[in-house]
C-alpha cells in the first residue's frame, strides 16, 4: 500500500511539473501559415493619389507684322511692273491636231527686262507652260483654238518666280490670232475653200465638154465638179492652230512681279539661244475628215 500511494504521488508531481512550465512560457504564438494568422486582418496605411503633373507655361512670341506679300520679314525687293512686255520664244512645237490640256510648252526669254537702270531679268530666261484647252476646227464651220499658260519663270541661277501669264500676241508664220483672252485661234482658210468648188468645178466642165462633145456636156460636168468640190470642203476640217519651233510670243504682265534683291542680282543682258524663226504657212485644210 504504502508503495501505491508513493507512485500515485508521483505521478501527480510529474502532471504538474509540465503544466507550471507552460504557465511561466506565457501563452505560444501561432505558427505561420496557420489559420489563426491568415484570418487576421492586416491594416495598410491608405495611398495617396498621385499628383497631376505640372503644366508647363508657355511664353508667347511677338509676331512679325504682316506684309502685304503674304511674307514676314521681307528683305529687299525689285519689282517687275505691270504691263511690262517680255518677249518669248518657243521651243517645242504645238498643234491642235495633237494637243491636249497638261501639255508642257517651252519658252525662253529674247531680250533683257530692265528695272531701274539694272538688268531684272536676263535673255535666255526660261519659261514653262502648259496647254489648257486644245479645240480642233469643225468640218463646216469653226476654227482651231488653243489655250497656254505660262506658270513659271527660271532666271539663269535657277531662281523660280511664279509668272502665271497667258500670251498676247504670236508670230506663227500663218494667219494664228491671239484674242484679249490669250487664246490662240486658227485661220479661216475661206479662199482655200473657194478655190478648192472653182477648181472642181472647172475640172467637171471640161471633162463633161469631152465627154458630151458641147456645152450640155459641160454644164453636166460643171455641176458635178462644183457638187464634188463642195462636199470635199464639208467632210474635211478646217485649219489647225499651229505653233511651230521658233514662233516668237509676246507676254505683257497683268500684275507686277517682285523679286528677291539678293537673287536678283545679274551684270550683263543676257544671251538667248539662237533659233529660226517659222516659215511662212498657208493655211491648209486637212485632208482626212478625222
Amino acid at each position: 500500500m504504502y508503495y501505491g500511494l508513493a507512485g500515485l504521488l508521483f505521478c501527480a508531481v510529474s502532471l504538474a511539473v509540465p503544466a507550471l512550465g507552460q504557465q511561466q512560457a506565457g501563452p505560444m504564438t501561432p505558427a505561420a501559415g496557420s489559420p489563426q494568422q491568415q484570418s487576421a486582418p492586416q491594416s495598410t496605411p491608405a495611398e495617396k493619389p498621385p499628383a497631376p503633373p505640372a503644366i508647363p507655361q508657355l511664353t508667347k512670341r511677338p509676331q512679325a507684322p504682316a506684309t502685304g506679300s503674304g511674307e514676314q520679314h521681307p528683305g529687299p525687293r525689285v519689282t517687275v511692273p505691270t504691263g511690262t512686255h517680255i518677249p518669248l520664244v518657243l521651243h517645242n512645237a504645238v498643234s491642235t491636231r495633237s494637243a491636249r490640256p497638261g501639255d508642257p510648252v517651252y519658252f525662253e526669254t529674247l531680250f533683257p527686262v530692265m528695272v531701274d537702270g539694272k538688268v531684272a531679268i536676263p535673255a535666255g530666261s526660261y519659261v514653262s507652260g502648259e496647254v489648257t484647252d486644245a479645240k480642233r476646227p469643225g468640218r463646216v464651220k469653226g476654227r482651231a483654238e488653243l489655250m497656254i499658260k505660262l506658270n513659271t519663270l527660271i532666271l539663269p541661277n535657277a531662281y523660280m518666280i511664279n509668272l502665271n501669264a497667258a500670251p498676247s500676241n504670236a508670230g506663227t508664220g500663218g494667219g494664228e490670232t491671239v484674242n484679249n483672252e490669250g487664246k490662240v485661234i486658227g485661220d479661216s482658210d475661206k479662199a482655200s475653200d473657194a478655190g478648192t468648188v472653182v477648181k472642181d468645178t472647172a475640172a467637171g466642165a471640161g471633162i463633161g465638154a469631152i465627154a458630151g462633145r458641147g456645152a450640155q456636156g459641160a454644164g453636166i460636168g460643171a455641176g458635178i465638179g462644183a457638187v464634188a468640190g463642195l462636199a470635199t470642203v464639208l467632210l474635211s476640217r478646217g485649219p489647225e492652230a499651229e505653233l511651230p519651233r521658233g514662233t516668237t510670243v509676246e507676254v505683257v504682265l497683268n500684275r507686277p512681279i517682285l523679286l528677291d534683291a539678293d537673287k536678283d542680282q545679274f551684270t550683263g543682258p543676257g544671251q538667248a539661244s539662237t533659233l529660226p524663226g517659222p516659215p511662212n504657212r498657208e493655211p491648209e485644210r486637212s485632208k482626212y475628215p478625222f
